[in-house]
């Protein structure tokens, strides 16, 4: 029988610190065969575990070779060495190192899933090999509900289940009664018989005696190396599996799918379920905070621009002459140049961009509207209440606002009255409620009374006998008295004294697209704006949007402290699975498997930190709803549908950051320091 196992001139030096170093093997050769029962004796420390971790392929830090089939261990790159263990070596432990969390199938399959074997597959061959073991009626029980044999058992069967060249056990008996002890080395010595090489690693003399051979080390050198003459090979057929004879031919298996990580990263996930599930929420907290803040800042920009939708009409661009200050007010010219001037840039723009639609005389209004609680122009109205023809200081009210009639007020604007500003009357805000009391001031007949100190110009233009037609509310300013009043027949009274001119003008468009475009084109021009309303929009829509961010970052400081308490409990979750991380690697688990699934663990737990944090933010916005709607009537929230995405993306992308660094601690780790680890 050809020799399968070559060590050829092993050592291998530990170091101790930056001096010191402790040479554990010195000059090792040995040659195992296929077939051979083999007992590795000696005392503790003699070099027994680091020669056969080094012939596993945990640890490739030696000097000389060890050469398996075709393959040189020591010119094996970390892949290739994954490979090795993956296909070549299966290891049998002293303590089991079974995964408690997952059931006895799940164990054996374990390094059929690293190599991504089909769920039918893999089951079939699990099962296969657990009746061999004797314990085909266990497959569902968790590792905890078995024996101390029977754990033993479901280690081989681990062993078994890639159909290796070589069995590595290590004390296999150490912690198993004698009874369990034969049992065990029955089944170790059938598999020997098979065609397979069995190396034990023991202190046991009975183990020892029932070996093929036995090698003995001392001090890291081999002092003896014996056959047992009286050896007996029986004919095992229940451990020759029929894939042996074609393995050579077989293409190289797959490594770990996501789904299949992800798969497994859930089961891990489960046996810690109340840990996972505190971090979830406490993740979700900030998830759901960040909802609500969105919830808010889209929630007050609905409301600031549906109520100014509300006031006027979106096909209309209204063009003004920006001020300086409050008592600045900036007249276009008389001429008509200047607004002539943009109504041909504006046409330009129009076309140039492929809107069909021209600017014209018949679309194009001029408007007069100034603020007169300030500056060059004043207003007020007066109303004899007590008709003595003496006005008091309580029949005379001031104007905060002159508008003339905006051309997109329309009847759903009116709260009394009728829209009958062209035909001589006057329309006031909500705010001359206070000055009439009871009576309605529908119908009344009052004196308007404009002072204007302008461009030259310094005279009062009397209105006498006005009457009130409406009462409009018009915008957020219905609060002051604002007066409204035709273009023309206000200009006529103007034109008595000097030259009118316009403040505004208003272009009647086709449609909200138009309009944009020409708002936009306006918005490059220097010295012109919009009007007072877009103004107004603009500035709540700036404290709005400011006020939102503000929330949204006081939400997102929740979000930095939830990764770190994700990053922590991860990186706490990595050293209390060092062993399952060590067992993992033993069976073929790469590095960037080991990553795969601890960042598998990370996506679920963002994934569900989102959902619940949807769960969470439902809950706020329907109470806060509610609390704001009982006490203000309104309740400025809004949930946009994207913000599902948003909450589930920001979660998953927080979690998978903040797991990136436990990950890589895990799939860094040193296999043979990990299986050590109690």
């Amino acid at each position: 029988m050809d020799e399968m196992l070559k060590v050829v001139n092993v050592n291998k030096i530990y170091k101790i610190n930056k001096y010191e170093s402790f040479q554990a093997l010195h000059n090792i050769s040995v040659a195992f065969k296929s077939g051979e029962l083999v007992s590795i004796v000696g005392e503790s420390g003699s070099g027994k575990s680091t020669l056969m971790n080094l012939i596993g392929g945990l640890d490739s830090d030696f000097t000389g070779n060890i050469i398996v089939g075709d393959q040189d261990l020591s010119k094996l790159s970390d892949k290739e060495l994954d490979r090795y263990r993956k296909d070549k070596v299966g290891f049998v432990f002293q303590s089991f190192n079974l995964i408690p969390h997952l059931s006895i199938l799940d164990n054996v399959t374990l390094a059929l899933t690293l190599s991504n074997v089909g769920e039918k597959e893999k089951v079939e061959r699990a099962t296969n090999i657990l009746k061999l073991v004797g314990l085909e009626s266990q497959i569902k029980k968790k590792p905890t509900q078995l024996s101390g044999g029977q754990k033993q058992r479901v280690a081989i069967a681990r062993a078994l289940i890639n159909n290796p060249d070589i069995i590595i056990a290590d004390e296999p008996t150490g912690a198993l009664d004698t009874t369990t002890t034969m049992q065990i080395l029955k089944i170790l010595k059938e598999i020997a018989d098979s065609g397979k090489l069995v190396i034990m690693v023991t202190h046991s003399e009975k183990v020892a005696s029932i070996s093929s051979r036995v090698v003995e080390i001392s001090d890291g050198r081999i002092v003896s190396d014996k056959i047992n003459e009286n050896y007996k090979k029986e004919k095992a057929k229940i451990f020759v599996q029929k894939e042996a004879s074609d393995k050579k031919n077989k293409p190289l298996k797959q490594n770990l799918s996501y789904l299949s990580a992800i798969k497994l990263a859930f089961h891990n996930m489960w046996a810690s379920k109340t840990k996972n599930i505190l971090m979830a929420f406490g993740v979700a907290i900030g998830i759901g905070s960040l909802l609500l803040m969105l919830c808010f800042s889209s929630g007050i920009t609905d409301y600031i621009n549906n109520t100014m939708k509300s006031y006027s009409d979106p096909t209309i661009v209204t063009i003004s002459k920006q001020s300086e200050s409050l008592t600045d007010i900036p007249l276009f010219d008389a001429e008509g140049t200047e607004i002539e001037e943009i109504k041909n840039g504006i046409n330009d723009y129009l076309a140039k961009n492929g809107y069909d639609y021209v600017v014209t005389d018949d679309n194009l209004a001029p408007g007069f509207n100034v603020m007169t609680m300030f500056g060059p122009i004043s207003a007020y109205l007066e109303y004899d209440k007590n008709n003595d023809s003496e006005i008091t200081e309580d029949e005379r009210i001031s104007i905060y606002y002159l508008y003339t009639t905006p051309p997109y007020y329309t009847e759903t604007n009116l709260v009394e009255g009728e829209m009958a500003t062209s035909s001589g009357g006057i329309m006031l805000t909500p705010a001359v409620y206070n000055f009439f009391g009871e009576e309605s001031p529908i119908g009344k007949k009052v004196d308007f009374f404009v002072d204007i100190n302008l461009q030259g110009f310094d005279q009062e233009i009397p209105i006498n006998r006005v009457e009130i037609t409406g009462i409009v509310d018009t915008s957020v300013m219905s609060g002051f008295p604002i007066l409204y009043i035709d273009y023309n027949f206000f200009m006529s009274y103007y034109a008595n004294y000097a030259t009118p001119q316009p403040s505004t003008y208003y272009i009647q468009t086709e449609s909200e697209k138009i309009s944009s475009a020409i708002n936009r084109y306006i918005s490059t021009l220097d010295g012109y704006t919009g009007s007072i309303e877009e103004s107004l929009a603009n500035m709540f829509q700036s404290m709005g949007s400011t006020i939102g961010n503000s929330l949204v970052i006081l939400s997102v400081i929740s979000l930095v402290v939830s990764a770190i308490m994700i990053l922590v409990v991860m990186y706490m979750s990595v050293s209390e699975r060092t062993k399952e991380i060590g067992v993992l690697k033993s069976i073929g688990a790469r590095k960037k498997d080991i990553h795969r699934i601890f960042s598998s663990e990370s996506f679920l737990v963002g994934l569900l930190s989102g959902v619940c944090g949807l769960i969470v933010a439902g809950f706020l916005i329907l109470i806060i709803y509610f609390i704001l709607i009982s006490l203000v009537g309104i309740a400025p929230l809004s949930f946009k549908w994207y913000y599902i995405f948003i909450a589930l993306g920001v979660s998953v992308v927080i979690s998978i950051l903040s797991g990136l660094y436990p990950a890589s601690k895990a799939a860094r780790l040193d296999p043979v320091e990990s299986l050590r680890r109690e």
